[in-house]
């Protein structure tokens, strides 16, 4: 299931560029993304998650940089359908064994 990106890459970099400009000016850091994220049409909120993860990727914050979270939702993917797979094989090797046996009493 693919996520609709509302806003672009370059949009996102723009505004947490803005923000790190424009911090100074502000009382707080809340305040500063408020007033950034009106002019750019998203939330505060959303504009705060992407400085967190622009920090993280950047190393100056703990957590998964944004390639490792990408690489763990793809081995997460890749786990669920093989466990998927493991189930149907282990299904029809249950329905083949049971029909060997059924033919060989016959």
């Amino acid at each position: 299931m693919s996520k609709l990106n509302r806003y672009s890459p370059e949009v996102r970099e723009r505004a947490v560029r803005l923000l790190r400009e424009q911090r100074p000016n502000y009382e707080s850091e809340w305040a500063a993304m408020e007033s950034i994220a009106a002019k750019i049409g998203c939330t505060a909120e959303t504009l705060r998650k992407w400085v967190r993860q622009g920090e993280r990727d950047e190393g100056k914050r703990p957590g998964l940089t944004t390639d490792e979270h990408e690489r763990l939702k793809a081995l997460e993917r890749e786990n669920r359908d093989l466990r998927r797979a493991n189930e149907i094989l282990k299904t029809a090797s249950a329905f083949f064994a049971q029909a060997e046996l059924d033919r060989r009493l016959k």
